[in-house]
């Protein structure tokens, strides 16, 4: 009876993660219980038709899977229930997510009699959860009318664009809303480095020294009464008659400025600046700065007791509650002293003009804890971001620091030469006690540049006048941190979502991160020029940050989400219509034209790049295949020539390739021509020639291999693949290496696990080998033993859905019931025969071992017997006769 009681009174809460649902349940007592929707349960289905324009935007879910037992789980548990209470997190997803669930409930009729109250709180502390708890509300139309506009958007534009895409340009993947214009800005900033010519100009330095003895530098700033600007002296020869005329004069000390400025602390985090900072200071990637904050935020075992340590990690506001000003600056005082306390608290105000200022910034729960505190119980990477996190906090809330600037003008006695040097000393350290913000390489840091005591009219000794030539430097590619400011700026997508975004650009094989700077493939700058050309609205910054700001409205009430949705579907879907007349030849020309300056640049030797190397007359440019696009001649089918879409000349396609194959050298063991090629899929060495109908063998090089450093014995290994490492030193299995569809790998009993970057598949040892597949979450088989049909081995696996049997191509699933460490031949071979037999395999593997044994016999009785009838030489004797 107790039990069912306690069913009858029982609270349900869900939220998204069982990190959370645990870490809740130990605050609300015995008479909730706490389960976990494991993020989203229900999405759009990846087909035509889910979300249909043409019925005022109806939108079909479907539930995922994974999630059907999680909504069972929560139905079976609110029966009897007296409240359930959706908990999941306060914004636009958390709000869907807790829709999906109470729709899904609402249609298999498991809430009648149950209220349910929408609760949402910012933090994961005791107090944060117990107040949210009395202060419930209902779910929030306008956040979930937000969501449904976002997701049709993304839906429409995906399935209706990425068509287009695929029949216009093959070998491309798919188009996005967000993505591609994230795409495009790292594509423009491409074409701005190619585009760029340095600049040459030149600066002069002179060495002072004081009557003291104290040095210092000085630079030029003007020359014959004449300010210089930055291009002031433009050549070698102008620096030279600069420097002639500095070193004909005496100098002394003209005039002093000196100055306090004030340099004040940067506002606490919201998720963008989160992520560039740790992307500067941690090295973080955007992917992992968030999982690591997540983690933070469900909670972590401090001594016996699992607590939130930051609040919510997904915001654009820089709000801090008033108990979180307070405790910080009681904090300041204590730790750093009262002059590192301002006299009233500093507010920050967002410039985002959609922020939700009832959201926190990202900060501690509990600004006392201090990271030595629990550094024991976080890992490296947690302590390092909750540190980051930390630091940031405190520091907004200190006083600012100051700095004594000195600028001192040096002159000769006429003043036709003006020479300047400048200083900086930091006064006061105010909240660089405690942190200072990371800076882009393209940002101008103030340095500190201690200068001696001078004071007017001070002689000086000059020293040696140093003329330094200089060029312009394109911008820089966007770093993570870089191109997330940057699409926080212009409004697109937001902070919540840049994560993805850049993720999905690098699985699409579209940009590559190169030294941590994003760079822009050839697919993905064909995909750009494409949209641009035939798309331009779509992918223009203002048109998607405006887009944005109407599902802010949404949100906010200001606006109504089918209109939006009609607004933009009559526009886009006639966009999409228009191009259905749209010729292939027309793309080609227009990506030859457009792309054109990249792929056939300019040479030195004023060479024409566009001339084939194979034919006298064909010109070259980019054709489109049934793999995608790639470079050949006009005079095709004539002149076969074609080369992989590179850039001829930077190094990816090795020396010499655009003649043809490269000759490595000889094989010593078979005495045929090694060389080097290119494929449709990349370079590959090659052994000897076709023959007939015969292939020779062939090895593709490992990712990031250079062509150039490709030679005969490398490329000899690579055809000698796959190679023996050595035995397992558990199972005595040979382990070996080898490079498949996926790159290069080691395998062991069945298993493959791929290389890291690091390991060549050449000369990774045995030791590396075993610790890969330690690593590797995959099992190896097991031997289970022969079949007795043909001999061939039956193996044990762990697949995605449980332990199944392999004989012969013929995978089977264990039934319910038999366990692993029991089976049997005899129960593996039955298993595999009712397979087989389902799937209509049993009759020819029963005929296949007895034709395997019979072959040997008959075909020696059948010489045997022959061999009487070649005796019929007499009678071709009598018939000759």
């Amino acid at each position: 009876m107790g039990p069912i009681l306690l069913r009858e009174i029982m609270n349900v809460v869900v939220v998204e993660s069982p990190a959370k649902a645990k870490t809740i349940n130990k605050y609300l007592g015995n008479d909730f219980i706490v389960l976990a929707s494991y993020g989203h349960v229900r999405d759009l289905p990846a087909k035509d038709g889910s979300v249909r324009p043409d019925a005022d935007f109806e939108m079909d879910w479907e539930v995922d899977p994974k999630a059907q037992k999680n909504i069972t789980a929560i139905s079976q548990a609110i029966k009897g229930a007296s409240t359930l209470y959706l908990a999941t997190d306060p914004d636009r997803e958390g709000e869907a997510i807790s829709w999906h669930v109470y729709r899904l409930l609402e249609e298999k009729k498991s809430l009648k009699g149950i209220d349910v109250k929408r609760v949402v709180f910012h933090e994961i502390t005791k107090d944060a959860v117990l107040e949210a708890m009395r202060n419930p509300r209902a779910l929030n139309d306008e956040l979930i009318e937000a969501y449904m506009a976002r997701r049709a958007l993304d839906y429409l534009v995906g399935f209706t664009l990425s068509p287009v895409l695929w029949r216009k340009l093959p070998g491309s993947r798919s188009a996005g809303r967000v993505q591609s214009v994230a795409l495009r800005l790292i594509c423009d900033r491409e074409s701005e480095i190619e585009r760029f010519n340095p600049q040459e100009y030149w600066s002069v330095k002179t060495a002072f020294t004081t009557p003291d003895g104290s040095p210092f530098t000085a630079h030029l700033t003007h020359l014959d009464g004449q300010k210089l600007d930055k291009f002031g002296l433009p050549d070698s020869a102008a620096a030279k008659k600069a420097v002639e005329a500095i070193t004909t004069f005496d100098y002394s000390v003209r005039t002093v400025e000196r100055k306090r400025t004030k340099r004040n602390p940067a506002p606490p985090f919201t998720t963008s600046t989160l992520q560039q900072e740790a992307s500067r200071k941690l090295g973080f990637r955007t992917n992992r700065t968030m999982q690591i904050a997540q983690r933070l935020y469900e909670g972590i075992d401090i001594g016996g007791e699992t607590v939130g340590l930051i609040t919510y990690m997904r915001t654009d506001s820089f709000t801090l509650s008033q108990d979180a000003i307070k405790g910080t600056r009681e904090l300041i005082v204590d730790r750093f002293g009262g002059k590192y306390l301002p006299a009233s608290p500093r507010v920050y105000k967002t410039k985002a003009k959609n922020a939700q200022e009832a959201h926190e910034a990202i900060r501690p729960t509990d600004v006392t804890r201090m990271p030595r505190d629990v550094a024991a119980r976080l890992s490296d990477e947690q302590l390092k971001l909750y540190e980051l996190i930390w630091k940031r906090t405190v520091a907004c809330q200190m006083e600012s620091a100051e700095f004594d600037q000195v600028a001192v003008d040096i002159t000769p006695p006429r003043g036709t030469v003006v020479l300047r040097a400048t200083g900086s000393v930091l006064a006061f350290d105010g909240f660089l006690n405690l942190y200072q913000e990371g800076r882009d390489e393209s940002d101008e840091d103030d340095k500190e540049n201690r200068l001696p005591d001078l004071k007017e009219g001070m002689a000086l000794s000059r020293g040696e006048v140093t003329p330094e030539q200089h060029f312009t430097q394109p911008p820089p590619r966007y770093s993570e941190a870089s191109l997330v400011k940057k699409m926080e700026e212009l409004g697109i997508g937001r902070p919540s979502t840049y994560s993805s975004i850049l993720s999905v650009l690098q699985d699409r094989n579209y940009v590559k991160l190169e030294k941590k700077r994003f760079e822009p493939e050839d697919r993905g700058r064909l995909v750009t020029t494409f949209l641009m050309n035939f798309f331009n609205r779509y992918v223009e910054y203002n048109f998607t940050a405006d887009l944005e700001n109407q599902l802010d409205d949404i949100s906010n009430g200001r606006a109504d989400w089918k209109t939006v949705l009609r607004d933009f579907w009559s526009a886009f879907s006639k966009a999409v219509d228009d191009t259905k007349e749209l010729r292939v030849r027309d793309v080609l020309d227009t990506l030859d034209a457009e792309l054109g300056p990249h792929f056939f640049r300019e040479t030195e030797d004023g060479k024409n790049p566009r001339a084939c190397p194979t034919c006298a007359d064909g010109r070259l440019g980019i054709k489109l295949g049934k793999f995608g696009a790639f470079i050949g001649c006009s005079n095709y089918p004539e002149c076969g020539y074609t080369r992989p879409l590179v850039v001829a000349g930077n190094g990816d396609e090795g020396p010499a390739m655009d003649d043809g194959p490269r000759e490595l050298g000889v094989d010593p063991a078979s005495g045929l021509q090694v060389t080097l090629r290119k494929g449709p899929y990349g370079m590959y060495v090659q052994l000897g020639e076709a023959e007939g109908k015969i292939k020779p063998k062939r090895s593709s090089l490992p990712k990031g291999t250079e062509a150039a450093s490709v030679d005969l014995p490398r490329a000899l290994g690579l055809l000698a693949l796959p190679r023996d490492i050595g035995p397992h030193p558990e199972t005595s299995e040979m382990i070996s290496a080898g490079i498949g569809r996926y790159g290069p790998y080691v395998k062991h009993a069945g298993v493959y696990v791929s290389l890291k970057p690091e390991d060549d598949v050449l000369s990774v040892g045995i030791n590396r080998a075993v610790a890969l597949l330690a690593d590797s979450k995959k099992k190896p088989a097991k031997s289970v033993g022969e079949h007795p049909a043909d001999g061939k081995p039956v193996t044990l696996h762990e697949g995605r859905f449980g332990p199944y049997v392999q004989h012969n191509g013929v995978r089977a699933t264990l039934p319910k019931g038999v366990a692993e460490a029991d089976l049997t031949l005899d129960q593996a071979v039955e298993i595999l025969a009712a397979k087989a037999a389902k799937s209509g395999k049993t009759p020819p593997k029963k005929k296949a071992a007895p034709k395997k044994k019979a072959a040997p016999k008959k075909k020696p009785a059948a010489k045997k017997k022959a061999a009487p009838k070649k005796k019929a030489a007499p009678r071709k004797k009598a018939a000759a006769s």
